[in-house]
């Protein structure tokens, strides 16, 4: 199989600060609304099932990388404008991806 770079430069992975989260009671699922800072390219909305592992008090501060340009979709009736990017635990919950040092806000990933 080929590999084709520019299948990836497509995507548009940010990294932002989460400035607010709190829980989405209207969401099936617990999860959380959060506003995202990109600095320049200004905030952005996401939602995201992190409650295993998270509270919304130790997500504000925390450096995530977000897919920016995959349309907007509606979540427990929130607009998630990005999404952010997480892995799997062991135990199912989801982890969120971030850098490992701190990058300008609108960083984006190559």
């Amino acid at each position: 199989m080929d590999i084709d770079p520019q299948a990836f430069a497509r995507l548009d992975l940010r990294v932002g600060r989460i400035a607010q989260a709190t829980l989405n009671t209207k969401a099936r699922t617990p999860a959380y609304k959060l506003v995202i800072d990109f600095g320049e390219i200004g905030t952005r909305q996401s939602s995201g099932q992190y409650t295993a592992l998270y509270t919304p008090e130790s997500l504000i501060g925390r450096q995530v990388v977000c897919a920016m340009n995959l349309g907007a979709m509606r979540i427990g009736g929130y607009e998630a404008q990005v999404l952010v990017v997480g892995a799997r635990g062991a135990d199912g919950a989801p982890i969120l991806v971030g850098p490992e040092r701190e990058v300008p806000l609108g960083a984006d990933l190559f």
